[in-house]
């Protein structure tokens, strides 16, 4: 997947952790991938205890933006991922792009092939009618 590609689907599904957003254009013609990755100065969410700070590593300002450039294109987005970040996410393109469609669901950690089937499985795309 290539970082920072801009989606020409109407239709898109985003896969979002603290990491990584896996961003897939769908479309009747095929499937577009992208990924935009988080720029944090560890992997881990956590650092070690009786440090000071309240434990977390500090969060990458520019990440939901970036992930919002990326899928500007886009009318329609599914929006996935195991934990908070797709509820920031969903926060973020609500008050960005009041006109996007947004839809959200739970998803642990699918391959690639099971969140393009999802999304069109949601956008009623290919053998989906």
């Amino acid at each position: 997947m290539n970082e920072m590609t801009q989606q020409s689907h109407a239709h898109a599904v985003v896969w979002i952790d603290h990491l990584v957003a896996k961003v897939f254009g769908i479309g009747l013609t095929g499937v577009s991938a992208t990924a935009v990755h988080a720029h944090l100065a560890s992997e881990h969410l956590h650092h070690k205890a009786n440090t000071i700070g309240d434990g977390r590593v500090q969060a990458d300002a520019t990440f939901l933006a970036r992930v919002s450039e990326a899928v500007s294109g886009c009318s329609d987005l599914l929006v996935i991922g195991p934990g908070i970040e797709k509820a920031e996410l969903t926060q973020y393109l609500k008050a960005e792009r009041p006109d996007l469609n947004l839809h959200v669901g739970p998803s642990d950690h699918p391959t690639d092939a099971e969140i393009v089937a999802l999304g069109r499985k949601r956008f009623r795309l290919g053998g989906e009618r």
